[in-house]
C-alpha cells in the first residue's frame, strides 16, 4: 500500500500551537511520559494517560520514526513513605508490590513496554548532584528547616509552560513549599531536598551534603530525564494535572542546570471523569483496573473506550459506555472472522477495492497526524468495515482482496492494539454439539436443532448460520 506525505502534528501546551514532531537529532524521538507513584494500584483516569502514551509512541513509529520512550516510576514521594510506614515495611517492600501490579495491568491493556523504567530510588546520587549545581549558580538556598528550596525569581521565564504570571504572584524565600504538591492558584519556592524529620519520615532517608533527608518528587523527573535522555529532548507527556506545578518545576531546575530548552514539545492528557464527576473513593465512583476485571469487562474494551474520545478532550467514563465499547470490539472480532472463513472462488485484486483501501488508510493516516485523533481514524476503520461487509455480502471479494483488507487491518491495529487475529480453538464438546445440531438440520428436526443451540449458549457460545457452514462464536 503508498505511503502519504503526511506529517505527524502536535499540539504544544507551551506554544499552544500545533507542531511538527521531528527528532531534534534527525535520528531518533526521545520520549519522556511520566508514570505512576506507586502506593496504590493505579486507577482509570492514570490509564487513560498512560493509553495515550502508548498511542504517542506507537504513531511516531507508524510515521516512520524511531523513538526511545522513558517511563519513570515516582517510588519516593510523601504518599510512598506514608504508605510504607502505615504498613510498617521497608519504601521496596511497600512498592514492590504496585510495581509489579502496574507491570501486569499494562500487560493486559496491551501497552506496550518502554525501553526505560527508571526508578526515583536508583538516581538519589544524581538527584544530590543537580541540587548542587542548582546550589552553585544561587538558584538553590537552605531554608530555615534544613530542607534545599529552589528560588522561582531567578528563573525569570517560570511559568511559561502553564501561562502564570510569575509577577502576578506572590513568591520568596518566605513563601516556600515543602510538601510534594501544592494548589493551582499559589506558586512558591519548592522543595529540591527535604530535611529529615523523625516523626513524618521513620527510618526512610538518605545521606546527602545538605543532612539526611530525601529528594523532592519535582527533581525526581528532572533528573531521570536528563541522565537517560540527554539535556534537550523531544516531547514531554503526562496529565494536565501535572502541567503545573510538576512540569513547569522540571523546566525551571533542568534549564537552570544546563542552560538549554529541556523539552521541545509537551503533550497533556485531558481529565477522566466519571458519570461526569470527578473521580474518588469517597464518591463511590473510584474504578481500578482490576475493580472492572472483576465486574466482567476485559483489558480489550476498556482499552477501546479510552482510546475513542481525543486526548485533549475532557472524558466521561460511564459502564454504558464501556458496554458500547464491548459491543463495537464484537463487531471488528465478527468481521475479521468473516474474512478468515470466506471462501472466495476468484482470485486477484479488485481494482475499486484496491483504491479504496488507499483512501481508508489515507483517511486513518491523516486523522492520526492531526494531533492524535482517535476519533477520525477509529470513523475510517469502522467506515472501511461497511464497504467490505457489503461486498461481503454480495460475494464480491476475491482471495487478494480479503487478504489486502486482512493486511491494513493488521496496520490499523499496530497503532490501536486492539484486534485479535488469532482463531480460538473451540473446545471439542462445544464443536460435538455443533456437529450434531448440523446433522439435526440435515434432517430437518428443527426442535433438535433449537435444543442444541440451547446447550451450545449454556457453554459459552453462540451459533451464527452461513452459507457453506456454521460459525461458533464465545459469547
Amino acid at each position: 500500500m503508498p505511503q502519504f506525505e503526511t506529517s505527524l502534528q502536535l499540539v504544544n501546551t507551551e506554544t499552544r500551537k500545533k507542531e511538527e514532531v521531528r527528532p531534534l537529532d534527525g535520528k531518533v524521538v526521545r520520549l519522556y511520559t511520566c508514570g505512576p507513584t506507586v502506593y496504590d494500584f493505579a486507577h482509570i483516569g492514570n490509564f487513560r494517560t498512560f493509553i495515550f502514551e502508548d498511542l504517542l509512541r506507537r504513531t511516531i513509529r507508524f510515521f516512520g520514526m524511531k523513538v526511545i520512550q522513558v517511563m519513570n516510576l515516582t517510588d519516593i514521594d510523601d504518599k510512598t513513605i506514608r504508605g510504607a510506614l502505615k504498613n510498617n515495611l521497608s519504601l521496596n517492600e511497600f512498592t514492590s508490590q504496585y510495581k509489579k501490579a502496574f507491570f501486569e495491568d499494562l500487560k493486559t491493556l496491551n501497552i506496550e513496554p518502554a525501553d526505560h523504567y527508571p526508578e526515583a530510588t536508583q538516581y538519589i546520587p544524581d538527584m544530590i548532584e543537580m541540587i548542587e549545581t542548582l546550589m552553585k549558580k544561587g538558584i538553590a538556598y537552605t531554608g530555615a528547616d534544613g530542607s534545599i528550596y529552589y528560588a522561582i525569581s531567578k528563573f525569570p521565564c517560570y511559568g511559561k509552560l502553564s501561562h502564570l504570571k510569575l509577577e502576578n504572584l506572590q513568591a520568596g524565600a518566605s513563601d516556600r513549599v515543602a510538601v510534594d504538591e501544592y494548589t493551582k492558584d499559589h506558586i512558591a519556592d519548592f522543595v529540591l531536598w527535604k530535611a529529615y524529620e523523625r516523626e513524618r519520615d521513620g527510618k526512610i532517608f538518605w545521606e546527602s551534603p545538605f543532612g539526611k533527608g530525601r529528594p523532592g518528587w519535582h527533581i525526581e523527573c528532572s533528573v531521570m530525564a536528563q541522565k537517560i535522555l540527554g539535556d534537550e529532548i523531544d516531547i514531554h507527556a503526562g496529565g494536565v494535572d501535572l502541567i503545573f506545578p510538576h512540569h513547569e518545576n522540571e523546566i525551571a531546575q533542568t534549564e537552570a542546570c544546563t542552560g538549554k530548552h529541556f523539552a521541545r514539545l509537551w503533550v497533556h492528557a485531558e481529565h477522566l471523569l466519571v458519570d461526569h464527576k470527578k473521580m474518588s473513593k469517597s464518591a463511590g465512583n473510584f474504578y481500578t483496573l482490576r475493580d472492572l476485571l472483576k465486574i466482567g469487562f476485559t483489558g480489550r474494551a476498556i482499552r477501546f473506550l479510552l482510546l475513542q474520545t481525543h486526548y485533549r478532550v475532557q472524558m466521561n467514563f460511564t459502564m454504558q459506555a464501556l458496554e458500547g465499547a464491548k459491543h463495537s470490539l464484537q463487531r471488528i472480532d465478527d468481521f475479521i472472522a468473516r474474512l478468515e472463513s470466506y471462501k472466495p472462488t476468484k482470485t486477484g485484486l479488485t481494482g475499486s477495492l484496491k483504491e479504496y483501501l488507499d483512501i481508508a488508510l489515507h483517511s486513518f493516516t491523516q486523522a492520526l497526524g492531526d494531533d492524535l485523533n482517535t476519533s477520525e481514524a477509529l470513523a475510517a476503520l469502522f467506515e472501511m468495515i461497511r464497504h467490505v461487509n457489503s461486498l461481503h455480502d454480495r460475494e464480491e471479494l476475491t482471495k487478494d482482496d480479503v487478504s489486502e483488507v486482512l493486511q491494513l487491518l493488521a496496520r490499523f491495529d499496530s497503532i490501536l492494539g486492539l484486534m485479535n487475529f488469532e482463531k480460538e480453538e473451540v473446545p471439542a464438546e462445544v464443536q460435538a454439539l455443533a456437529d450434531l445440531r448440523k446433522q439435526a438440520r440435515l434432517e430437518k428436526n428443527w426442535k433438535r436443532s433449537d435444543e442444541l443451540r440451547a446447550e451450545i449458549a449454556l457453554k459459552g457460545y453462540s451459533v451464527e448460520d452461513l452459507p457453506d457452514g456454521v460459525r461458533l462464536k464465545k459469547i
